[in-house]
């Protein structure tokens, strides 16, 4: 049975990651990344779909559970008649191969278990051929090769093509099982010690979490936050994924379903300025450095997002054996966006090699180069209509956040020359397009008679992307004109006090029906708020969030507030990283009272 979005807790191994349902049931799994084919894929179809489910015999959702310390160990506990036991589940940090590991205890009293295991390749589709050798159970198809060592005995059933272990802890009793991952053509994997792993992964992750350099209110959810953006890393790489999913709808039942296994520029300059504040300087570099390989080629072929290493084709497509999350059709592999342009990507890239060099990360010798390259591009396309932040399938248009974020280009361009002289450029000639671009954004994309920015040049519509203004600098927090912006905002595109991402009638994004509200709209909104002096509004609106997240800390792309559930992707590190922004935001003196 899957459960609600927001009733998953994630386990993973910076390469990848894994859901885990109150269940005790893993509905979603990529092996060996991110991006690779699901073999457990239940979440997006059915228990056929691959899923592996360790409970207590005839249990339903577990008592309670957590993350142990400051870590990505989690530990479900189900209080039964007679007895208690709890499984922790975790990824090792892997030396190749990915593992997965479960731990189960007996607490008090006797407890029978039951492990149901389904393998399905290639998202659900491929039922792998099982063998059993050196007290292992073997799942072979294709390139792809489970091994599944347990303590318990394990049996096969061609009835359903399932394994299964069924036995029974008592207090004091551990058990564990063992899940890899290896290319099939290769010989045995390393195997580890399940229990030195928890050992090391505990102190590992604890150990990551103290360098924190935080210490002010909500400590415990920026850490939480802070763990996750962590477990959203692909290691080899430093690239962040926007989330560990693929088709987590937007809206129950519709269209709206995008696969977000990828690393987008959008979110670069928040994510680089939200590790850097936290004191994490090694993932901000990395996170750079990722940046500019990506990034790397022609500036007119700059794209929106990219793949873990930095590759650029994402081809979408679908996959019509699955059904969709609670029949939220089509599930789509790839992105069909990766072809979009959207020019807001140029400032968001100058500015976060700007905020790189000024905040004192090793210096990068072709940064500069590259910058000089995309604002040589810029100086005329930033006159072009595109198709915005929020990717949406329709028409160009001339967005205002995309002509702000051209701004920012041209004036981190301008600044970067003043406090460092031996940088080559015209700094005249970006000075001019950064007065031109103003000029013409306060004429034609400002409506006065509302008092608010909008969409687009000439459009009725208000877009949430508006109330960066301030932020990005561009106006100060207290100009009239910012003001009106968020006044309008909160009256226009909010829902229960929640903001979505703009004015949304069916059909006017080219899709039909509508979306919950956008999170980082919301910590948007919060930021917004304090930067202009209104700190109890925007505290009230953080603690408001903060209510949102699920019981072990975590929050997917949206929220309904009709049905009181989560939505979209899960978990999404845009919104995680909007919660550690506020939160440091927020710990700041406001430059207005």
């Amino acid at each position: 049975m899957v459960q609600h979005i927001d009733d998953y807790a994630l386990i993973g191994d910076h390469q990848t990651a894994a859901l885990i349902s109150r269940h005790g049931s893993i509905d979603w799994l990529c092996l060996p990344r991110f991006d690779s084919a699901a073999c457990f894929a239940a979440l997006l179809g059915g228990r056929d779909n691959g899923h592996w489910r360790l409970a207590p015999k005839g249990a339903g959702a577990c008592t309670r559970r957590g993350y142990l310390d400051d870590s990505l160990v989690l530990e479900s506990v189900w209080e039964t008649e007679t007895g208690t036991v709890k499984v922790i589940d975790f990824m090792p940090q892997r030396d190749r191969a990915p593992d997965v590991v479960r731990i189960v205890e007996g607490v008090s009293g006797s407890v029978e278990m039951l492990g149901v295991l389904r393998l399905r390749f290639d998202y659900g589709r491929i039922v792998p051929w099982m063998r059993r050798t050196d007290g292992h159970r073997i799942a072979i198809a294709g390139p792809d090769s489970v091994w599944l060592r347990s303590e318990p005995e394990v049996h096969t059933y061609g009835k359903d093509f399932s394994t299964r272990s069924e036995f029974t802890v008592s207090t004091g009793d551990r058990v564990a099982f063992v899940l890899t991952w290896h290319p099939s053509h290769e010989p045995r994997p390393r195997l580890v010690d399940p229990y030195d792993s928890l050992r090391s992964s505990l102190a590992d992750w604890r150990g990551w979490a103290a360098r924190c350099r935080y210490e002010g209110p909500y400590r415990d959810a920026v850490i939480r936050s802070l763990i996750t953006l962590k477990a959203l890393t692909y290691a080899p790489s430093g690239g962040i994924v926007a989330a560990p999913t693929t088709s987590l709808p937007e809206r129950l039942g519709g269209v709206r379903n995008w696969d977000y296994r990828y690393c987008w520029l959008r979110d670069s300059t928040l994510t680089l300025n939200a590790l850097l504040r936290a004191g994490y300087h090694e993932e901000a570099a990395a996170w750079r450095d990722w940046l500019l390989r990506a990034i790397a080629g022609d500036p007119a072929e700059l794209q929106i997002m990219y793949g873990l290493g930095g590759e650029r084709r994402l081809p979408e497509h679908e996959l019509p054996w699955l059904e969709g999350y609670e029949h939220s059709a089509p599930v789509r592999v790839g992105n069909g966006a990766v072809d979009q342009r959207q020019l807001d990507v140029y400032g968001e890239v100058l500015d976060t090699l700007h905020l790189a060099r000024a905040s004192g990360l090793p210096a990068e010798p072709h940064a500069w180069n590259i910058q000089t390259a995309l604002m040589d591009f810029l100086e005329s396309a930033w006159r072009d209509p595109d198709e915005g932040l929020w990717e949406v399938r329709g028409p160009r248009r001339h967005f205002v956040h995309s002509k702000v974020m051209a701004w920012v280009a041209a004036d981190r361009a301008v600044r970067a020359m003043a406090a460092a002289p031996e940088l080559s450029g015209d700094a005249n000639r970006w000075r001019a397009m950064r007065d031109a671009v103003h000029r013409e954004v306060c004429e034609k994309g400002y409506d006065p008679e509302r008092s608010t920015f909008t969409q687009s040049y000439g459009s009725p519509e208000l877009d949430a992307a508006t109330l960066l203004i301030p932020r990005v600098g561009f106006l100060p927090a207290t100009d009239p004109r910012v003001i009106g912006t968020i006044d309008a905002v909160r009256r226009e595109l909010s829902e229960d006090g929640l903001i979505r991402r703009y004015t949304a009638a069916d059909g006017m994004d080219g899709l039909p029906g509508s979306e919950g509200a956008f999170l980082a709209c919301s910590f948007w909104l919060a930021d917004a708020h304090h930067l202009a002096g209104r700190r109890k509004d925007a505290r009230a609106l953080f603690e408001r969030l903060l209510a949102l997240r699920n019981d072990v800390g975590l929050l997917a792309e949206e929220y309904d507030p009709a049905t009181g559930r989560q939505l979209g992707n899960f978990p999404q590190a845009f919104s995680h990283i909007g919660l550690v922004g506020t939160a440091l935001t927020l710990a700041e003196r406001p430059r207005a009272d």
